[in-house]
């Protein structure tokens, strides 16, 4: 694609970056086949392509980003499917990161956007609040239909009960159980120590019982993606750098073999730290080492090699649902499913398995129609294998399907980690135990 910047705007380390990536698109169109937008709407500006051509043409003019610009790029879902396919490797994932930045300094959104968009940046992040909310959100519940449309979706996905936090989450060093091969640091999350602790709880088993020496970082918080997907830079910077001063204490007091993560949005986020913070004379170098030690836990056991040693896993039926950030933003496809069939499951893939479920960190909350378009064919594809249980190895994930499923579906919802901790040694995940469950 043939760029038209001004050798003043190429002196932004930004747009210089903008214009590398821009001159890499040829047009293919490629990327619509893949775009769970397009192939949604039917629309070439809710497309890659398409949204490449607004952003061009917003930088180029070094114009405020219009409300032509805003509505198709919010519909973005940042799944980077489009990646997996181009065969141009453009590099979608940053242009349209740095077009979100621009829309936030440039554009004034309705007061009810802003103040919705404030809420979510100002509980989602930080787990004490975001308890808080999701107990009032139970009492609001019934109200979801009459309340506006982002808000009723917001308290449809909310949990049926909150659950106590676990000891898991407090800062702190666990033993490895077994002959100590890696000492690791693992990321707690926000929101998912909330939705579920049991996520972390199975994960520090796994790790623990095969070699791995865990450490929960003091002043650790959300890796940043939240806001980062909203273009709230400061606060995404913000965040990623109190995560990278308490890795380094980690390391600087008694080593630090890998960053271990296991929600896979959180993992694309944390692996491109060196990228957010490249500007950042004083973090540039920092970030670039954190980001080099991060692991999603399946890449860990992987390494570690997985003890299965149940029996029974050879009867269960597990409908794989692989997220975006794991296959499209980490590129990891074949560990969890070597890793589920090293534990004796029978693995199955939906078709469609590219497309997104719809969840994409607050999409889900932000654009509700949309989303639960694509969760509800995301369901029905899992649905058609017969499965016994979903796994997924990412908590936005797990929450959206779950809730296109429903109480009644009769297919449990878990994490991958809950699954290869059964096999190795740890409890039945609850799901599976639950009264008229035949496992």
């Amino acid at each position: 694609m043939q760029t038209n910047f001004t050798l003043a705007q190429l002196a932004d380390p930004d747009i210089e970056v903008a214009n590398g990536i821009l001159r890499k698109c040829v047009h293919c169109g490629f990327c619509t086949a893949t775009c769970p937008t397009y192939v949604t709407l039917g629309d070439e500006l809710d497309s890659p392509r398409g949204r490449i051509y607004l952003i061009k043409d917003m930088l180029e003019g070094d114009k405020p980003a219009t409300e032509k610009v805003v509505t198709h790029v919010d519909r973005c879902l940042s799944c980077l499917s489009c990646m997996t396919t181009c065969p141009a490797s453009v590099d979608y994932m940053h242009l349209v990161d740095l077009a979100r930045v621009r829309i936030e300094k440039t554009f004034q959104r309705p007061l009810t956007d802003r103040l919705f968009r404030r809420l979510l940046a100002f509980v989602l992040p930080y787990p004490g609040r975001f308890r808080l909310a999701l107990m009032g959100a139970w009492f609001a519940k019934p109200l979801a239909r009459i309340l506006p449309r982002q808000i009723g979706a917001m308290l449809v996905l909310a949990p049926a009960s909150v659950s106590s936090p676990s000891a898991v989450d407090r800062p702190q060093v666990l033993a490895s159980e077994a002959t100590k091969k890696m000492r690791v640091a693992l990321l707690t999350g926000c929101a998912q120590q909330v939705l579920n602790p049991v996520i972390n709880e199975a994960t520090t088993r796994l790790l623990r019982r095969h070699g791995c020496e865990v450490v929960i970082a003091d002043g650790m918080g959300c890796c940043g993606a939240l806001v980062h997907h909203m273009g709230r830079e400061g606060e995404a910077h913000a965040q990623a750098k109190a995560n990278i001063v308490a890795w380094e204490r980690v390391r600087d007091t008694g080593g630090l073999d890998a960053i271990v993560i296991n929600a896979s949005g959180c993992g694309t986020t944390v692996k491109d730290y060196g990228y957010m913070l490249r500007n950042d004379p004083a973090w540039a170098e920092r970030a670039a080492t954190i980001s080099s030690l991060t692991r999603d836990v399946t890449e860990v056991m992987v390494t570690l090699g997985l003890d299965a040693r149940r029996q029974e896993t050879a009867q269960v039926r597990v409908a794989y649902h692989s997220a975006c950030s794991m296959q499209h933003g980490q590129k990891l496809k074949t560990q969890p499913l070597d890793l589920l069939r090293t534990a004796g499951f029978q693995v199955l893939e939906p078709q469609e398995g590219h497309l997104c479920c719809g969840s994409a960190g607050t999409y889900n909350i932000m654009q509700p129609d949309l989303a639960t378009q694509l969760r509800d064919r995301k369901v029905a594809n899992l649905k058609k294998l017969k499965a016994d249980v979903v796994a997924a190895g990412n908590i936005g994930c797990q929450m959206q399907i779950a809730a296109g499923i429903g109480a009644d579906g009769g297919l449990p919802v878990v994490h991958t980690v809950e699954l290869l901790d059964w096999a190795s040694g740890g409890p039945k995940p609850a799901a599976l135990a639950e009264p008229g469950n035949s496992l």
